[in-house]
Order: structure tokens, then C-alpha cells, then sequence
């Protein structure tokens, strides 16, 4: 490789559903640009998109989350033909079968608030007294909650197909992808200057993007820079049940953050993030985490699955804001040239449109089609943490 192929206007560190959703948008938005994506690992064996459960949902409480929920759903409309490469179209099943979130007593008022706010942003959702839960939805036990909210047009698609179809689209639009890991962060009075890979070899450019998910905070700690993010390993059940459907349900989330989502006829998939989940990186998938800690909470939930066979799992990582569990976004103020796009805490898939374009505009000075920055990296400096919820949502 000579050295004019190690310049580049702008590199990705890190190329899962980010780090290739933010090089299509800025490529889209300038064709010449030199676009790198640098991937350790690019069977994505380990990828916190490609373990991702692939739920997408409108209902948050703070107005830019649902605003980049709201544009996920306007791009997934026409994903397939907006991202098809020569004669392939990207094939990324989304189910549109509706998200449920029940809710207790403590906390009507604020799911309250927050539903209100989503429909005064046009949000196609629906408030649900527990007599209606239970006559929609009578796999529900009516004891668990007081009330609940419906996003119809919520839904759950293929994660790993998504990221690869941003990934080809980049490419075409003339991206370059490389495989291997960065070692360092170079710069250069306050400003970066590039990256050092493993092997040793070095790329320059004065932009980069710090899209490497769970592995975030050790990326820039080469910098000196301290992240707030830390990977949270997190276990995923598909389970058979004796419950069949002719049609596919909605998902179900308690209000602890217990979520059932049906995968269609008898089959559904369980998860929980739970206080005592390991921290670091740990991809073991153990079957006794169901029944001790997740079966006896789902059965109160819907008691029709007091028998059940989990068939699989899966362990994967979640890029945890310890700081307020929302995204971290932006330039890094202390040295230029450092984006981030971090510690989204297990709603980064369903962002990755919006903040894709975000970064794209952000970077290269144009106007924001949705200004994102209540998420930026400033409020960490500052300590103004912006909270999605006092209670947990998911």
C-alpha cells in the first residue's frame, strides 16, 4: 500500500452499525470525500449490532429520542431500494407487530408525560387502560400493571442485515474498509492527526470517529480521555412455548425491563438487563440465568408460559453510559477532531439513522436536519446529565 492510501479525510474506528451508517450519510452528503472504516473483526462475531435483539421503538421520553425513532421508521420505508447495491436489495424483515410497554402505579405520570410528548410529536401511539391490555392482549396478567402504552408501528428486524447493508452501501458510494485493530489515537497539538494500528502501520487523517461500541472507552483512553462507558454483558433466551399464534403479537415489556418478543408461532425471544450482569467482556451464555432470575418475573407476566423449553441464546455486550445512559455524541471538547458516537446503554440500533446523519452533518459543517446536541460530550465535562427516565424503560 503506498502512502497516499493511508490519507484519509475522515476514519471510523470501529465498523459496526455506526461507524458504517455515519460513512454512507457523509458520503452521501460529499462523493469525494476519503472515507475509512477500520473493523477488528469483520465476521462481527462479537458485534453488539449483529447480537442485538433488532427492536426498534418510538416511545422514550426525552423529544430527540423520539425524533431519531421517528426518522429510523421514515428511512426503514424505503431501506431496501435506498440501500441497494447494483441489482441487490437488502432483505431486513421487519415485523411491525407493536410494542407494548405496561406500566405500574408509581410511574403513571411520567409514562404520562412522555406519551403525551410523543403524540404531540405525531407518534402513532396508544394509551391503554388495563381492561383494554387484557381484551387486546389477554396473554397478559392484568395484576402487573396499571396501565400501558402501544407503538403499532414499532417492530423488530434483522440487526446484522441492517449494519451489512450500510456497510455494502458505503463501499459502493466509495468508502474503504480495513481490517484490523487501532493501537493508538494520534494527535497533534489538541488536534488528531490519525491512528496507529496494531501492526504498526499509520493512517492520517484529522477526523475520527470513535464508533467502537462496547470496546469505546479503551479506545480513547489512549488519549487520556476517561469514558463514562463500560461493557455490560447481556443474555438473550429464545424459548418454545405450548402458547401458538396464527399471528404474530406484539412485544411485551414489564416494568422492570423484562421484554418478550414473539418471534412467530410458539417461539419467543426473553431478555432482561439485570444489576448483577457482568461487566467486561464476557460472552457467556448460561441457561440457569433464565430459570433462576428471568422465568419466575415472565410467568408473572404471562402466566401461560409457566411451561416452556429454551432452544438457544446468546450473550452479548451493551455499551453502558454510566454517566445517564443516553447516547454520547460529538466532537470531544478537549481535542478537536474527535467524534464519538458512544455508550448508547442497548438503544443504539434503533438510533444508528439519525445519528449516522447527525455525525455526517456535524463533521462536515452543514446544517442538522435534527440537532442532536443535548447528547453531547460536553455534559460529561460539566456533569449535566440528561436522564431518559427515572424509571426503567427497557
Amino acid at each position: 500500500m503506498d502512502k497516499d492510501s493511508h490519507a484519509f479525510d475522515i476514519i471510523a474506528v470501529g465498523g459496526g452499525v455506526m461507524g458504517c451508517a455515519t460513512a454512507y450519510y457523509l458520503l452521501r452528503e460529499d462523493p469525494n470525500l476519503r472515507v475509512a472504516i477500520f473493523e477488528m473483526d469483520p465476521t462481527y462475531e462479537k458485534s453488539s449490532t449483529a447480537l442485538s435483539d433488532g427492536n426498534t421503538r418510538i416511545q422514550f421520553n426525552i423529544k430527540e429520542n423520539i425524533q431519531m425513532s421517528m426518522y429510523g421508521l421514515e428511512v426503514l420505508e424505503t431501506f431496501a431500494d435506498t440501500m441497494a447495491v447494483e441489482d441487490r436489495s437488502p432483505e431486513i424483515s421487519f415485523k411491525q407487530q407493536g410494542n407494548l410497554f405496561l406500566i405500574q402505579e408509581e410511574a403513571i405520570e411520567e409514562a404520562r408525560n412522555g406519551y403525551e410528548l410523543q403524540r404531540s410529536l405525531g407518534c402513532d401511539v396508544v394509551w391503554l387502560g388495563t381492561d383494554e391490555i387484557t381484551s387486546r392482549f389477554p396473554l397478559i396478567n392484568s395484576d402487573v400493571c396499571k396501565a400501558g402504552t402501544f407503538g403499532p408501528l414499532d417492530g423488530v428486524m434483522d440487526p446484522y442485515a441492517v449494519m451489512l447493508a450500510y456497510k455494502d452501501k458505503a463501499i459502493a458510494l466509495g468508502a474503504t474498509f480495513i481490517q484490523g485493530e487501532v493501537a493508538d489515537l494520534l494527535h497533534d497539538e489538541g488536534h488528531m492527526s490519525g491512528v496507529r494500528m496494531v501492526n504498526g502501520d499509520i493512517y492520517t487523517s484529522g477526523d475520527v470517529l470513535n464508533s467502537a461500541g462496547a470496546w469505546a472507552t479503551k479506545l480513547v483512553q489512549a488519549v487520556g480521555i476517561d469514558l463514562p462507558v463500560s461493557p455490560v454483558m447481556r443474555q438473550v433466551f429464545v424459548v418454545e412455548t405450548e402458547v401458538h399464534s396464527d399471528h404474530v403479537v406484539p412485544a411485551f415489556f414489564s416494568p422492570t425491563g423484562l421484554y418478550c418478543i414473539h418471534e412467530g408461532e410458539n417461539i419467543f425471544m426473553i431478555g432482561k438487563s439485570l444489576p448483577d450482569d457482568s461487566v467486561g467482556f464476557d460472552f457467556t451464555w448460561k441457561r440457569e440465568r433464565f430459570t433462576q432470575a428471568l422465568w419466575p418475573e415472565l410467568v408473572e407476566m404471562i402466566p401461560a408460559f409457566d411451561r416452556l423449553k429454551v432452544i438457544r441464546g446468546w450473550a452479548g455486550l451493551y455499551a453502558v453510559n454510566m454517566f445517564d445512559g443516553n447516547a454520547i455524541l460529538g466532537e470531544w471538547p478537549e481535542l478537536e477532531g474527535l467524534y464519538l458516537a458512544n455508550g448508547f446503554s442497548g438503544h443504539g440500533f434503533q438510533q444508528c439513522h439519525a445519528v449516522g446523519r447527525y455525525l455526517a452533518e456535524l463533521i462536515l459543517g452543514n446544517e442538522f436536519s435534527l440537532d442532536l446536541s443535548i447528547f453531547s460530550p460536553e455534559r460529561i465535562l460539566k456533569n449535566e446529565p440528561v436522564y431518559e427516565s427515572t424509571r426503567k424503560l427497557i
